[in-house]
């Protein structure tokens, strides 16, 4: 089977290999076990291998390099008229060989491939769509184009979009799906480390950010309200893993309201270091304005540390609405207030913590890879 990939996943060639933000680049190595051959068509950028990138593992990949586009502003757009041809017929050349089209969504990339693979009704496809298909939600129109385009089986015709969630009065192609992190083996040889904080919070109470730090994501709130309990008297500590565009202004805060004891930024780290984290951290912080399934709470959750997630998308789903989770209120006092309420009910965080792992451990890469395997039959 010739697999082709559509994606706006940025890709770094070192050695002769391909390398990518290694959650895409792990999952698409298990789509790339069940194919003979595949063809990936993304952009490229000369940049150097850090912690978060993964490289394929498949040998016989045949790299499509496309320019990065944006249409965000005047020029942009202006520019990107000129690339438009380009994009299309490296897009409409890769498919024309595929056997089965997979398409990473939402995405500049992902709306040239919606539109292109019009084109191949007959081709049998499947579209991952990576961001919040709440109906209800305020997207930006490209967003809302691909999720139009995807839905209406009278323009796509042979594919099943994966997305995350359930929603009502969804057409016949739209499928729930779910990712996944860690397989049953590294439950059973984790075991004994991944039962649970108890909350005696003796030694403090440790929060933990994951994520790019930019304003999507909220890091700044993360903060504040560990400041928040901080200034009311409470030993708190909170590591950010991850980098971006705020972290000099973040930096900064953290400097001018002397919180150097209490705040980390730990950068870009491996799989593992992340790992570790989740397992010595009581909560996980993400108000995020925008998900789609935010793997960060899953996996969180995997290892015994309790999320603290804006009601985005499926995250009230997947906090069982409150039963396995705290969702934020996005407002300093009424958040600090009832996570103050949960630490002072010790009893009430550890159900949290097992109800937590009993439900995320339904989803290891396990059961991915078999959910795959029916997908490319």
């Amino acid at each position: 089977m010739k697999f082709v990939v559509i994606t706006h996943v940025q890709h770094i060639k070192e050695d002769n290999r391909y390398f990518g933000y290694a959650p895409y680049v792990r999952e698409m190595n298990i789509w790339f076990k069940y194919v003979d051959e595949v063809i990936v068509v993304a952009p490229m950028v000369n940049e150097l291998v850090n912690p978060i990138h993964a490289s394929y593992v498949a040998t016989s990949i045949n790299f499509k390099r496309v320019p990065e586009f944006s249409i965000a502003s005047v020029p942009q757009l202006l520019k990107t008229l000129f690339q438009l041809p380009l994009l299309f017929f490296t897009v409409y050349h890769a498919m024309q060989q595929a056997d089965h089209i997979h398409l990473r969504c939402p995405g500049n990339m992902g709306l040239i491939g919606a539109l292109v693979q019009i084109l191949f009704p007959n081709t049998p496809k499947t579209a991952k769509y990576a961001g919040n298909w709440d109906p209800k939600a305020k997207q930006p129109w490209s967003y809302r184009l691909q999720k139009w385009i995807l839905s209406n089986t009278f323009l796509t015709r042979n594919m099943q979009v994966l997305v995350y969630g359930e929603w009502t009065n969804q057409t016949k192609n739209v499928k729930p799906f779910f990712t996944a992190t860690y397989s049953e083996d590294e439950i059973m040889g984790r075991g004994d480390e991944a039962i649970g904080r108890r909350g005696d919070w003796e030694t403090g109470v440790k929060f933990l950010f994951v994520g790019t730090l930019s304003k999507g994501k909220q890091p700044l709130y993360a903060i504040q309200l560990v400041e928040e309990l901080h200034k009311r008297g409470r030993k708190v500590t909170l590591d950010l893993y991850g980098e971006g565009v705020l972290r000099k202004e973040l930096e900064q805060y953290v400097d001018q309201h002397h919180l150097q004891a209490v705040v980390t930024l730990q950068g870009n780290q491996t799989k593992d270091s992340v790992l570790k984290a989740y397992q010595s951290s009581h909560f996980l912080l993400l108000p995020s304005k925008s998900e789609g399934w935010p793997k960060v709470v899953a996996e969180a959750m995997f290892w015994g540390c309790v999320p603290l997630v804006s009601p985005v998308s499926c995250v009230p789903y997947m906090l069982g609405n409150g039963s396995r989770g705290v969702v934020l209120q996005e407002s300093l006092k009424a958040d600090s207030n009832q996570l103050l309420e949960l630490i002072d009910q010790p009893e009430v965080y550890q159900k949290m913590v097992y109800e937590g792992q009993n439900w995320s451990r339904q989803f290891t890469t396990d059961k991915f890879e078999a959910e795959i395997k029916k997908l490319l039959r």
